[in-house]
């Protein structure tokens, strides 16, 4: 089994790839101009800022990037083409050969290119309209090698890479789709526009599915592009796949070549190897981490800034509360935080929030795990039958941490944990 995928991205410039247009009007056709609208003689200008996050973007995926650049036309006929031609990229990408770890798996990376969007097509049931404003924004597409080999790497992946992107700027949950490419055997099937991780891998396993069941019955899967249907979770066939003869690729002559070295890149930064430095280095857990981390800059940097002060188990419950409350502050607040959650204190969303605000909060002499075992031993006395309970129904337990928290005034995840203990039942 072989999957490769052609991700697409769109950037945050402010305005389009070849002209001044505004990005993202809400208007319908308000954003639009002669370039734009491919009317005949305009002339297209590349956008600097989509050069520069397109480098950024290579740089981060370890690819080689050559010393120019250049544009291509791509052509098709479809009515978001009102020039009947995409200008893209494909002999001389942004950034080519680069590729992505996941632990001892590495995923390559073919290229990465910039290219235009077409027009948006709203289809009702006996006409067609298409709003212009989105044709000519920048995007950005990372075309991998078929190298995936199962869910979890394809999962990881594009979490990996969705992460990446996010620490360089660009706005993953805008417009980031991905097209799969499946083979079980010679014949490729491209499943095209799926958005969305989970989307991805249930695309990625009705193909699968779909694809196998077909080489069972002694066929050969036909050599087409489909399309995802999330409502049913299966693919229907969409048209035959094109291939790069019949896409007609020639070299722009609207558009030079482009130097890349004097181009200021974004640094980028790797949230998962981060999350694995500081598991190793304080004990703590890497998946944890990582999903405080991975698509959060100010979790980022409340854990750079408080590694060294704080335990680790305190600073990830403080940020589990954060994120649970989808609150977000500055070192010197989130101190206060830390402070509850060593004091063992409730973390409710009312004492988060008015830290968030600048204010304080009372914590007292806090409260020991002792004295927190100590009044469950009360309430086990006082409830006998809990006990029993507990071995029959796990969930149970929930009476007992409530009980305990709301009377001690004491932090809810402590309490489950030491009710959990004693009891001898996995929390």
């Amino acid at each position: 089994m072989k999957i490769g995928l052609e991700v697409h991205v769109a950037l945050p410039t402010k305005t389009k790839l070849f002209c001044s247009c505004k990005t993202y009007v809400e208007e319908p056709n308000t954003s639009i101009c002669p370039i734009c609208m491919g009317m005949p003689g305009s002339k297209p200008k590349l956008n600097k800022e989509a050069l520069k996050i397109g480098l950024s973007v290579s740089e981060a995926l370890h690819c080689k990037i050559k010393s120019r650049i250049g544009f291509v036309r791509k052509v098709y006929f479809y009515p978001d083409l009102p020039k009947s031609y995409q200008i893209s990229q494909l002999y001389d990408p942004v950034g080519y050969n680069g590729y992505v770890d996941l632990g001892s798996k590495r995923i390559n990376i073919r290229r990465v290119q910039l290219e235009e969007d077409p027009a948006r097509i709203y289809r009702e049931d006996d006409y067609t309209l298409l709003d212009f404003n989105r044709s000519g924004t920048p995007l950005l597409e990372i075309v991998t090698e078929p190298d995936i080999q199962s869910e979890e790497e394809l999962r990881g992946f594009y979490a990996e890479l969705r992460s990446i992107l996010y620490y360089l700027g660009i706005d993953i949950d805008k417009e980031m789709k991905a097209d799969l490419n499946i083979s079980l055997s010679d014949s490729r099937v491209e499943i095209k526009n799926v958005t969305g991780i989970k989307n991805l891998v249930d695309a990625a396993r009705y193909e699968i599915k779909r694809q196998s069941a077909l080489i069972e019955k002694g066929e050969e899967p036909r050599v087409e592009t489909r399309s995802y249907l999330p409502e049913r979770m299966t693919t229907e066939r969409t048209r035959e796949k094109e291939t790069d003869e019949e896409y007609g690729y020639i070299f722009e002559p609207d558009l030079t070549f482009y130097s890349t070295t004097n181009v200021e890149k974004i640094e980028p930064v790797y949230a998962s190897a981060i999350a694995k430095e500081y598991a190793e280095k304080y004990g703590a857990s890497e998946k944890t981490l990582l999903e405080l981390i991975a698509y959060d800059r100010n979790a980022m940097e409340l854990l750079e800034t408080s590694a060294h002060r704080h335990g680790m188990q305190s600073i990830i419950s403080a940020l589990e509360t954060l994120k649970k409350f989808k609150v977000q502050m500055d070192p010197e607040k989130f101190e206060k935080v830390i402070a509850l959650v060593e004091a063992n204190a409730a973390l409710d969303a009312e004492r988060i929030n008015i830290i968030a605000k600048g204010g304080e909060v009372k914590i007292g002499k806090g409260i020991s795990e002792k004295e927190i075992e100590e009044d469950i031993e009360k309430f086990i006395a006082k409830n006998p039958g809990i006990v029993e309970e507990a071995n029959r129904n796990p969930k149970s337990i929930n009476a007992i941490v409530g009980k305990v928290a709301k009377e001690t005034g004491a932090n809810a995840k402590v309490v489950a944990e030491l009710v959990s203990k004693r009891l001898g039942i996995k929390p």
